[in-house]
């Protein structure tokens, strides 16, 4: 059974230091040297993660010399936002109740205080 490019993009980001790397890379584009440091991968692995990066659509790469530049790759990205925006309203919800919450509690505060 093939996978499906949801699935693919999920496996991705499963792992920590591939998320790593991703949010390097919110920073702006880096060299694969860069990554490796930052990270604390050895080249090779920070590679093999770019490149499991790469396909899965996340990233995406371009030769600057001798280096090779990675860069995220907005649609890819879409592709997890999409998903989980479904699941938004969930929390979303909680988080209005939470703030009307705490703006009664510091309305009866303030009102307590004046008295």
């Amino acid at each position: 059974m093939a996978m499906s490019a949801t699935g693919h993009v999920f496996d991705a980001v499963a792992d920590g230091s591939r998320r790593e790397i991703l949010d390097l890379l919110a920073e702006g584009p880096r060299a694969v040297g860069e990554i490796a440091g930052r990270t604390g991968l050895s080249q090779p692995n920070a590679s093999r993660h770019l490149r499991i990066l790469r396909e899965a659509g996340l990233v995406e790469a371009r030769v600057d010399g001798q280096r090779r530049i990675y860069e995220l790759r907005p649609a890819g990205l879409a592709e997890l936002i999409g998903w989980v925006a479904p699941y938004q309203r969930l929390w979303q919800g909680s988080l209005d109740a939470l703030e009307r919450h705490l703006d009664r509690d510091e309305a009866q505060t303030t009102e307590t205080e004046d008295q």
